[in-house]
Order: structure tokens, then sequence, then C-alpha cells
């Protein structure tokens, strides 16, 4: 049982940080393209919570290094930047 709980656990908190990474990615992109087409104003979004509630709970070394393969896959891929890739390293490495 403790290692289907650990694994709900984990999945649950890769999947928030996804979920965090890819909004943030698309409200940029929207902005970019906002302004490639002249409209300096990108239309408002929804505000979303800086982290999904499962990533606040205190997650083992595994799911951590998994997160960090997955932004090292979306920096390799040009999703995320060198300083966005940073970032999200320096938040996920301090909770």
């Amino acid at each position: 049982m403790p290692g289907l709980l650990r694994g709900v656990a984990r999945t649950a908190v890769v999947a928030g940080t996804a979920t965090a990474v890819s909004n943030r990615v698309s409200r940029r992109q929207q902005g970019r393209w906002a302004a490639q087409q002249g409209n300096p104003e990108p239309t408002p979004q929804p505000a979303y919570p800086a982290e999904a509630p499962a990533a606040q709970q205190a997650p083992d070394m595994t799911s951590k290094i998994e997160q960090l393969k997955q932004l090292d896959e979306l920096k390799t891929r040009g999703v995320l930047t060198e300083a966005e890739f940073e970032d999200q390293k320096r938040k996920l490495l301090n909770s």
C-alpha cells in the first residue's frame, strides 16, 4: 500500500508541475503572438495558482529527480528558456 500511495503522490506532483509549466508557457506564447500582431495588450488571462495543491506536499527525492528530468526535456525542446529552467529548478529544489 505505501508503494501505491507513493506512486499516486508522485504522479500528482508531476502532473501539477507539468500543468503549471504548460499554463505559463501558453500565456507567454500568447503574449508574444499578440506583440507580433501589433497588439501591445495581450488578452487578460485567468489567474492560475503558482503551484498545484499536490505540488505543495513534500515530495521525496525520486519525484524531484523526475521533475528535473521533465524540466530538462522542456528546455531541450525549446519550450523553456535557460532562465525559466533555472527558476523552476531552484523552486523545485527549495521546496
